[in-house]
């Protein structure tokens, strides 16, 4: 099911109380791991993944839970292809790949902490 087709069951809950939601620190602390990520080794993405994978059955139905699945595929995609950027750099193309996934985690990370902020679910 796409991100842009699921309805939480608390979709109708005004904006502001959705800022005061505990699992909402859950998710902003995750998008803070992943941005420190680019600067500490990657080692707070994983930090960050796992969070995502351990508390996902408690955000199941909120309004957060696209948040973590979006995360989680953020974690995921952008180390699959930062391998395959590594792993090619001595052909020039992997320079190209670390450049292209750099701006795309970026972007995902970005559109999602503003997403979450504005109490919606990133699409």
């Amino acid at each position: 099911m796409a991100d842009s087709e699921f309805i939480p069951a608390d979709a109708h809950t005004d904006e502001l109380s959705r800022r005061s939601d505990p699992v909402r620190n859950l998710a902003v602390v995750v998008y803070i791991l992943q941005g420190l990520s680019f600067f500490l080794g990657g080692i707070t993405g994983l930090v960050g993944v796992i969070i995502n994978y351990v508390k996902l059955d408690d955000v199941a139905g909120t309004w957060v839970e696209p948040h973590f699945r979006w995360q989680i595929r953020t974690f995921w995609i952008g180390l699959l292809w930062s391998v395959i950027g590594v792993v090619t750099t001595f052909i020039i193309i992997g320079w190209f790949i670390l450049l292209g996934i750099s701006i795309w985690l970026i972007y995902r990370i970005v559109k999602g902490a503003l997403a979450l902020n504005d109490g919606k679910a990133p699409v």
